[in-house]
């Protein structure tokens, strides 16, 4: 059976397109969580993403911790996640920033092991299938996918990750898909406990795993799992927004 991440590129939920709420000209919301109330419903535009074959889902709740909202992923020998879908040209907003926080890396966590194939926390970014880069079989592949799910299939994708033991900034192929690349922006327990604000560039990302440009971005989620590892840990998600280059976040 297909891992999760793996099967998120060929069955992908129905994408319903919302407009993106504007900071200023420069950014763009795309979770605006500290805006919401502890213990409250999602927002409409963040969808929860399961995964056939997986029963237990990670629990994601909306608490108040250090002063703001912020989304708590409770996992437990678990799998699922929310997601965001939306259209957005990553030459027009490359950079992505946000704030997460876990409890402790998962003990047998490994990216590059289907069976440690889970983490703390992760930032998942879906980009659409690019037809010209495709060999006559994945489009073949890619088709066959659409037509039967009547949906959308995204074609790459980037997974920022809280990885265990994979060295800091290195980038990983999913062990179930190759055009799944894993990038570790944090690895250990040595940031455990403290909220980290991240800011990536997602075209320089794409090009350094892919060796190709990025085509358009089609959703961003959150993820916190444990179903491979059968472990436990807390993975915590802050605001998620994107940046024109020039806005320079850092």
């Amino acid at each position: 059976m297909m891992k999760k991440w793996a099967r998120i590129l060929l069955i992908m939920v129905v994408f319903s397109w919302g407009p993106l709420s504007i900071i200023h000209a420069d950014s763009l919301v795309v979770g605006h969580f500290s805006d919401l109330v502890p213990g409250k419903e999602f927002p409409e535009n963040w969808k929860p993403m399961t995964f056939s074959g997986i029963d237990r889902h990670t629990r994601y709740t909306l608490i108040r911790d250090e002063g703001r909202t912020v989304i708590q992923a409770d996992s437990r020998n678990a799998a699922s996640g929310l997601i965001r879908f939306l259209r957005v040209d990553p030459a027009d907003y490359p950079v992505i920033q946000w704030q997460w926080k876990i409890d402790h890396v998962l003990e047998k966590g490994d990216a590059s092991t289907r069976q440690g194939d889970d983490y703390a926390a992760r930032i998942y970014v879906a980009f659409a299938f690019d037809p010209d880069q495709a060999s006559w079989w994945e489009r073949a592949r890619h088709k066959s996918a659409a037509m039967l799910s009547n949906k959308e299939v995204p074609g790459s994708a980037l997974n920022y990750i809280w990885a265990n033991k994979a060295p800091k900034d290195s980038i990983l192929t999913n062990p179930y898909l190759s055009e799944s690349m894993m990038v570790a922006v944090q690895s250990g327990d040595t940031l455990a406990g403290r909220w980290i604000v991240e800011k990536r560039n997602i075209v320089a990302d794409y090009r350094q795993a892919f060796g190709r440009p990025p085509p358009e971005i089609i959703g961003i989620g959150i993820m916190t799992d444990t179903d491979d590892t059968g472990e436990e840990t807390i993975g915590y998600y802050g605001d998620v927004r994107i940046f024109v280059l020039n806005e320079n976040p850092w």
